[in-house]
């Protein structure tokens, strides 16, 4: 399916949820966020329609983003439903890998294509102080075990301040490269002010060649992460949501200061 600019739209990001085990300086307060209720937060069932019906109209990349997906409860069972619908090509996951070491194995059987892993630091005392008390070691052993069972391949997901040539953002292009996993580096953002820049060895943040939509936890179809726009799927049904956003996918990002990326999907 292709946008009012001719784009290609074929990548759909879903949130399936908005809590999250860390507290990251640029993501959450560090009082955290008044949750979404669980009635407001999609059921797997009706996220698998939002899917079908994506897929029918031209989707054939899903990630799974939160929040942190890894503590949505039966994760693993939604990434198999997922991979079982015909025409889904690429299915991966973005985590901040604190519990991917007990989830690696069973998201691979699932059909778990790859994983995008969180990590701005290779300091584990900035790491706590980053994610407001996360432990780097954990981690590591979830990069070691997607390692271990071919979720390949592996990217590191690295916020930067200003620049990739910063201190800690050479540490982490060392590490990754020492190890054969990807880094892409992504600038700090901001809703309010709309400001962003391409990510560095990625494709996000560039809208010329944009090709998402963006699922949210509690049902709503968004065009662009810098957009206020959302189109539910509960009140409209899949199809007509998604058409709507596609309708109204602006040329370039704006401003969302109603938006948080940890309810969006980042």
């Amino acid at each position: 399916m292709y946008d009012r600019y001719n784009r290609r739209v074929n990548y759909l990001r879903i949130s399936v949820t908005d809590r999250c085990n860390l507290r990251c300086v640029y993501c959450m307060p560090a009082e955290g966020v008044v949750q979404l209720s669980h009635t407001d937060i999609l059921s797997f069932d009706e996220i698998l329609e939002v899917v079908h019906v994506a897929v029918d109209m031209g989707v054939d990349k899903i990630r799974i983003t939160g929040g942190e997906p890894l503590v949505r409860k039966g994760i693993v069972h939604l990434v198999k439903m997922i991979a079982e619908i015909d025409g889904v090509k690429d299915l991966a996951m973005t985590s901040n890998a604190s519990f991917l070491s007990k989830y690696a194995r069973d998201l691979k059987d699932a059909g778990l294509h790859r994983i995008n892993v969180s990590l701005d630091t290779m300091n584990p005392e900035k790491y706590a102080e980053i994610t407001r008390g996360g432990d780097i070691n954990a981690v590591f052993a979830g990069l070691k075990a997607a390692e271990k069972v071919g979720l390949n391949p592996i990217k590191i997901n690295c916020v930067i301040s200003n620049s990739s040539d910063e201190p800690d953002a050479r540490m982490v292009r060392d590490f990754a490269n020492k190890n054969g996993y990807q880094v892409r580096f992504i600038h700090m953002m901001d809703l309010e002010t709309g400001y962003f820049q391409p990510v560095e060895g990625g494709e996000g943040g560039n809208c010329a060649s944009c090709n998402r939509l963006r699922l949210t936890s509690n049902g709503l179809i968004k065009p662009c992460l810098f957009s206020t726009r959302g189109y539910s799927v509960r009140e409209l049904g899949p199809q007509e949501a998604i058409e709507m956003a596609l309708k109204h996918k602006p040329k370039r990002g704006g401003l969302n200061p109603e938006g948080s990326f940890y309810s969006i999907g980042g």
